[in-house]
């Protein structure tokens, strides 16, 4: 099974959507915190699920507890300390128990993708969702469009 993740900042809607058909994504999977935030251009929630649906077929959903927390965000925002950010996000995943939350049939039965804002996974709660996903379930490939 593959794992797609992408990231809209820094990518016109031409090439972001583009990328979901392209790589057949059936359903995208909404894990920010706000993501109906001023700044999200075509990326707003309401407005994306619209595009999604009309554009290329693919279904909406958030997960509003892949989400960090505000706290953690902020935190970040301030100090930049990446390593302390993986710490709390992975306790607060733990806490949140997400993989008794997550069903791997429903990743598996179309191509899913992790939707964040970062343009790139390296510093995104993105990659380390899919990673633990990754080491929990069998036979999972990530594939980060960018």
């Amino acid at each position: 099974m593959k794992i797609y993740t992408i990231g809209f900042t820094k990518k016109s809607a031409e090439r972001f959507f583009g990328l979901l058909k392209d790589h057949q994504i059936g359903r995208l999977i909404d894990i920010r915190l706000k993501p109906g935030g001023q700044l999200a251009s075509f990326a707003k929630r309401d407005d994306l699920a619209y595009f999604l649906r009309e554009l290329i077929g693919c279904e909406y959903h958030h997960f509003d507890f892949l989400a960090p927390s505000e706290d953690i965000l902020k935190t970040y925002r301030q100090d930049k300390d990446w390593e302390c950010y993986e710490e709390r996000f992975e306790a607060l995943m733990d806490e949140r128990d997400v993989l008794a939350r997550l069903d791997p049939d429903f990743f598996a039965e179309m191509p899913c993708c992790l939707l964040c804002s970062e343009d790139t996974p390296d510093r995104c709660h993105r990659r380390l969702i899919a990673e633990r996903l990754a080491r929990h379930w069998p036979h999972v490939e990530i594939v980060h469009l960018t």
